[in-house]
């Protein structure tokens, strides 16, 4: 199926479509419409039933704007870019490794001066109009924004929903009693201004995005949770290209994917996909490529789903050692370490440096605080002692600081802990989920879509049709949605047109069960259930709807 007709279908029956449209829109930003208002609340909604109630995690909020000293913590200010190449004659602007996909193995992982060989080497011009390209220079991601009046401060938009988590660390420790491990989630929207939006929901400058940051001891990385995702069948594609299928365990067993935790929430995220439609058969998972790969990570992995537009990330799965925490402690001198008690207390002869805040404050000002921690994690020097402190080596004189040497009772040690993050790109799950669904055939000579949505994240979960427009059979009708809802059903109330018309409207919208009343709706107090993927048609006491319903529901979903 290609693009244009699921973009087309999801515009005709109020899924998404193009924000702005009567002031000629804004490329990058799509509305979603009714329908689809309802089934991405569903996706989200069955996102925290696995990952707050059955792995039991936290759940923030935090705001879209953040400072601009979060960013340059989070290295968001200095590394998040892409390279920009503009055209000489239209001054159209093209993100370059866009422009040599296909052309090169994975433009995307090079730099500037790379990519202006590239372009050079194979002749790339405008895709607009033919013309002669300009360098590719960085460009950064981040829409900017001021915090408060006058000069205020400076802010940015999000790019992520991961920092306020890192950010909140030791108020979400308090949370968890300073137990590890545990989970924090966060759904919301992200920001980034994309050089050249493309593909529809695939790529905006607003998205929906779906976060989990799970913190682990450095040595202990295990998450106890349900034993059955180990033995998860995964399609796995590993650096060097190797397609193979295995299950969960073995592939950590074998060292193919670099730990436990990691490959249980690969496997949680695979059976999450798979439960709100995205088809088996068209989904893996590609480890990154060593030059891909972030330098904190110890390992990587990509959800991808085989789309119209080829095979495409939906999720990536990380393990990001402690990167993001301890940027934040060298940038905020904020301590978010977690103390971790040992078995027994151990005897220790030690020599530690015990620093002088009276002499470091007029010395290093702002910088005291941090300079103050870094002398204490120092070991006593040979000669002068040196500590790094938010990227800048500074001496210390002796006067600042003095040894205290003895033995000491050690009942456990402080760590910085890892984090595990599977991030999901909820717009990009969304369309996956209609483009895998979306079943165009034929019936009665004319073409018949059905949306094969399960039943849980359907928009609608039951029709309600009247079998004629008659009093009596709509007063019966709009009592059994009365009853649907209050058990719980999203349901739609539709009088219009022939019954099978009416059923071709339904299953187009991909709505599980219709109920039809007629006129021995009225004597004998039963209804008609037609089942969406079977046309299958029987018929319920009225008194006992809302049960069948919610017991199929349950069925259906799993």
């Amino acid at each position: 199926m290609d693009a244009e007709t699921v973009h087309s279908f999801a515009k005709r029956r109020g899924f998404y479509w193009p924000s702005y449209e009567i002031y000629g829109g804004s490329a990058g930003f799509y509305d979603y419409g009714p329908l689809g208002s309802a089934l991405l609340h569903n996706l989200m909604e069955h996102w925290r039933r696995l990952y707050i109630i059955r792995e039991g995690m936290y759940e923030i909020d935090s705001p879209s704007i953040g400072p601009e000293d979060v960013f340059k913590a989070s290295g968001h200010l200095g590394e998040f870019t892409d390279y920009l190449t503009t055209c000489q004659g239209c001054k159209a602007g093209h993100r370059a490794d866009h422009l040599l996909e296909g052309l090169e193995k994975n433009p995307d992982a090079l730099e500037a001066d790379e990519l202006w060989t590239a372009l050079k080497e194979h002749g790339v011009k405008c895709p607009r109009c033919g013309g002669e390209l300009t360098e590719p220079e960085p460009f950064n991601l981040m829409f900017g924004t001021g915090i408060g009046a006058g000069k205020g401060k400076k802010g940015y938009l999000r790019p992520e929903t991961a920092q306020a988590m890192f950010v909140a660390f030791s108020n979400l420790s308090q949370q968890a009693r300073k137990k590890l491990p545990f989970g924090v989630v966060q759904i919301g929207k992200g920001y980034r201004n994309e050089i050249s939006p493309r593909q529809g929901l695939l790529r905006q400058r607003e998205f929906h995005m779906a976060e989990a940051e799970i913190f682990f001891h450095p040595d202990e990385k295990r998450w106890e949770g349900d034993e059955e995702l180990m033995r998860t069948q995964l399609k796995l594609v590993d650096q060097n290209g190797e397609d193979r299928a295995m299950a969960a365990g073995e592939a950590t067993d074998k060292g193919i994917i670099r730990g436990e935790a990691l490959a249980y929430f690969m496997a949680l995220t695979q059976q999450f996909l798979v439960d709100v439609g995205v088809d088996p058969t068209r989904l893996r998972f590609r480890q990154h490529l060593q030059d891909e790969m972030a330098h904190y990570a110890a390992d990587c992995w990509d959800a991808e789903a085989l789309l119209s537009y080829g095979w495409t990330e939906l999720v990536g799965v990380a393990d990001r050692g402690s990167y993001d925490l301890s940027q934040h402690i060298a940038h905020s001198g904020e301590d978010m370490g977690v103390f971790i008690a040992y078995p027994e207390p151990r005897k220790e002869h030690r020599i530690r440096l015990v620093p002088d805040l009276k002499k470091l404050g007029p010395l290093y000002r702002g910088k005291a605080k941090m300079v103050a921690r870094a002398i204490e994690d120092a070991a006593p020097p040979e000669g002068e002692l040196m500590v790094e402190v938010d990227g800048e080596t500074i001496a210390v004189p002796d006067t600042c600081y003095v040894k205290e040497e003895g033995e000491v009772v050690i009942s456990g040690e402080r760590i910085v802990p890892h984090v595990i993050e599977p991030s999901y790109g909820l717009d990009r799950v969304f369309y996956t989920v209609l483009e895998h669904n979306l079943d165009i055939g034929e019936k009665g000579g004319e073409e018949y879509r059905v949306l094969r949505l399960p039943p849980d994240v359907a928009p609608v979960q039951v029709g309600i049709f009247p079998l004629m427009t008659k009093p009596e059979l709509e007063t019966v009708a709009k009592e059994v949605m009365t009853v649907l809802r209050k058990s719980g059903l999203a349901t739609t109330y539709d009088g219009s047109g022939s019954i099978g018309r009416r059923y071709a409207r339904a299953d187009e919208v991909g709505i599980p069960w219709c109920v039809t009343i007629d006129y021995e709706s009225l004597d004998g107090k039963d209804v008609t259930v037609r089942d969406r993927d079977t046309a299958e048609q029987v018929r319920i006491p009225i008194a006992e709807l809302g049960e069948h319903l919610c017991s199929l529901l349950r069925t259906r979903s799993g």
